[in-house]
């Protein structure tokens, strides 16, 4: 079931995509997009996310520079725009927004007190940085760019994370690789995951770089990951 979900902040209002699950209440999980936007990839995240069990929120964190942007990684002028997109991105907004959607979804009358977030790509970055400064009870970053750039809040990451990371990354380098895996060893609430042969964004449905095994090997371990920090026992 969906429904359109604004979420409001000092410096204004955005929308979300709203997927909810069967049985209500439920822990809740706030999406994180790729730099291509609240687009059909995500929508379908968030309805399988949905299927599992959880309210799912994706946030639409574009919204002061492209508000309802929905691309693709298909084309050439797709890519461009996304690629323009990312470098006018304002880290900081962005997981002060995460941080604004994870205190609405708290405040629903159908979530539990639960809240966990998952991004990717960008997302993934973002949701590795939410976990350093809001703390949400679990996250996900799938192959995070540019997290080794930032590897000095990692000390901050109190609650459970874990971290795919794609071998053959080309946005992610073995180097950064390394930096982000040794950043966060050592700590007992992280597990760092690397998937041998795969691309950036192999978990992105319909995506160009997609390997369904790695996906279903990734998506099950997260949500094996989520259910044992979410969802009650």
């Amino acid at each position: 079931m969906h429904a359109p979900f604004r979420i409001a902040t000092t410096g204004g209002s955005f929308n979300a995509y709203v997927a909810r699950p069967q049985k209500l209440p439920a822990p809740a999980i706030v999406v994180i997009h790729e730099v291509f936007g609240v687009n059909a990839d995500m929508r379908q995240t968030c309805d399988e996310l949905a299927a599992q069990g959880y309210l799912a929120v994706c946030p639409d964190l574009f919204w002061r520079i492209a508000p309802g942007l929905d691309l693709s990684d298909r084309t050439q002028a797709e890519l461009a725009q996304a690629q323009v997109l990312y470098n006018a991105f304002d880290l900081d907004a962005g997981v002060s927004d995460i941080a604004a959607t994870v205190q609405a979804a708290r405040a629903m009358p159908e979530v539990t007190g639960k809240i966990g977030v998952v991004g990717y790509c960008l997302g993934g970055l973002l949701a590795f940085l939410t976990a350093a400064r809001a703390r949400p009870d679990a996250t996900v970053a799938y192959y995070p760019g540019n997290a080794d750039k930032h590897v000095r809040e990692a000390d901050r990451i109190a609650n459970p994370l874990i971290v795919h990371l794609a071998q053959k990354d080309e946005y992610i380098p073995a180097d950064a690789q390394r930096q982000i895996a040794s950043a966060l060893n050592g700590q007992p609430q992280v597990q760092v995951y690397s998937y041998p042969g795969c691309g950036h964004a192999f978990a992105r449905h319909r995506g160009t770089a997609y390997n369904a095994e790695a996906a279903a090997l990734a998506n099950r371990r997260t949500a094996d990951f989520l259910a044992l920090h979410l969802q009650p026992h």
